[in-house]
């Protein structure tokens, strides 16, 4: 197991998923509604469509975190007066104050996922997954498989 990437990659997932919640477990906000958050707070208004783009998850997903999101009050959900099916999304003033302050501690879980690693090997690291990322751009999920 330990030369297979899919162990290895679904180990590493699971590793970070915990540090981020060791480090960010008091803000009550999960690595994937920080990714929600992160990327609202860069595009500032985004249908729930391209969120789920944004960060690389099926819509369905992205729609039941950004329901929770919005029950806490944290992002706006607001009907597109273009396309009534479509929900527009944006950061709200808790929103936007959350993200500042769990800043810190995410970046602290990001370094943490990766302490093990040199500055040199880091950079090595990131640059391989980007690289393996930008190779396989239609492979967003499973159910391709099953088409």
């Amino acid at each position: 197991m330990s030369e297979r990437p899919g162990y290895l990659i679904r180990r590493l997932h699971q590793i970070h998923v915990a540090l981020f919640q060791e480090a960010c477990g008091e803000f009550e906000v999960t690595p994937l509604q920080y990714s929600l958050l992160s990327a609202l707070a860069v595009r500032e208004t985004a249908d729930q469509t391209t969120l789920a783009a944004d960060i690389a998850l099926d819509r369905t997903t992205t729609t039941g975190a950004l329901k929770r999101l919005a029950a806490r009050n944290l992002v706006e959900r607001a009907v597109n007066k273009d396309d009534r099916r479509a929900r527009l999304c944006r950061l709200t003033p808790a929103g936007a104050a959350l993200l500042v302050k769990i800043e810190g501690a995410a970046r602290r879980a990001h370094r943490a996922t990766l302490g093990d690693l040199s500055q040199r090997e880091q950079a090595l690291f990131i640059e391989m997954m980007q690289r393996i990322v930008a190779g396989n751009p239609s492979r967003d999920s499973a159910a391709a498989l099953f088409d």
